[in-house]
């Protein structure tokens, strides 16, 4: 199986663009899958860049309804328009990011949910023998500080999200356990712990941002309770492949106590992952 990040915060390897995003082409050896399309059509151009063509994809999977993972599906159906598109019936909600006087839109173009490809999943899902998704995610252990910056907007004004729009792909093929987060808003350790719930043991490799990059810097407890996450993944034997959301700061507090199971996934790098 291999990954490419075609979209991701750092700068580029293989000649490709950056941007504050997230997508990831998969290659099965049985179906061509695009996790995530980042915020614009960049993914697009380094896709191009790298030979894939995303006319050949099979499916889209979109793991939350934010314009930094979906915003280039309108996009993707212009070039391929058959593929069908898997994301939650939550994700075309408004959702924002306030910021003083100032309401800065962080969900899907409107003009997503008209898209006849769209697969609106309401709960788990099988998609063939290899692919599945799930969904309405619980858990409560180390709640992610971001998180209550992300808002939903209703008529009744701001309600903090709830993020029942994130949804996890899983592919188990050919003795390989593969995990999909795009940012993890439920928090990576809940994630882990739904994953064996439903599937039993863990996966050998979870692909996820871990959403704990701050702008406003880290207080000693912030910096504890990453390396507490960090010690709770070591436990499940996973390797991790991050980036985006993470932060560099995130990261290299994790490094240490993970090793080698904690890879930064750069836009452009691409990865083949063996039993």
């Amino acid at each position: 199986m291999k990954l490419t990040a075609l979209v991701e915060n750092m700068p580029g390897t293989n000649g490709c663009d950056c941007e504050h995003g997230l997508s990831i082409y998969v290659e099965t050896g049985k179906k061509r899958i695009l996790v995530d399309t980042g915020a614009s059509d960049l993914f697009c151009r380094n896709a191009q860049k790298l030979g894939i063509r995303l006319e050949d994809v099979d499916l889209l999977v979109l793991s939350h309804g934010h314009y930094d993972h979906g915003g280039g599906i309108l996009t993707f159906s212009g070039i391929n328009p058959n593929a069908p598109v898997y994301l939650r019936s939550t994700a075309m909600e408004a959702y924002y990011h306030p910021q003083g006087e100032w309401e800065k839109y962080i969900g899907l173009d409107p003009a997503v949910a008209a898209l006849p490809q769209c697969i609106w999943t309401d709960d788990d899902a099988v998609i063939d023998e290899n692919l599945s998704l799930f969904t309405n995610i619980t858990g409560s252990r180390y709640p992610m500080k971001g998180n209550l910056q992300l808002k939903k907007k209703t008529e009744n004004g701001f309600v903090q999200d709830s993020f029942d729009h994130e949804q996890c792909l899983v592919i188990r093929q050919d003795g390989l356990r593969v995990l999909f987060s795009g940012c993890a808003h439920h928090g990576i350790v809940n994630i882990m712990d739904q994953y064996r719930k439903r599937y039993g043991g863990w996966p050998d490799y979870v692909i996820s941002g871990f959403h704990m990059s701050q702008k406003a810097g880290y207080s000693e407890a912030d910096l504890q309770q990453i390396r507490e996450i960090a010690e709770e993944l070591k436990r499940t034997g996973a390797v991790f492949y991050t980036g985006h959301c993470t932060g560099m700061t995130a990261f290299e507090e994790m490094k240490p106590i993970l090793g080698d199971r904690l890879r930064y996934l750069h836009c452009g790098d691409a990865v083949e992952l063996e039993a």
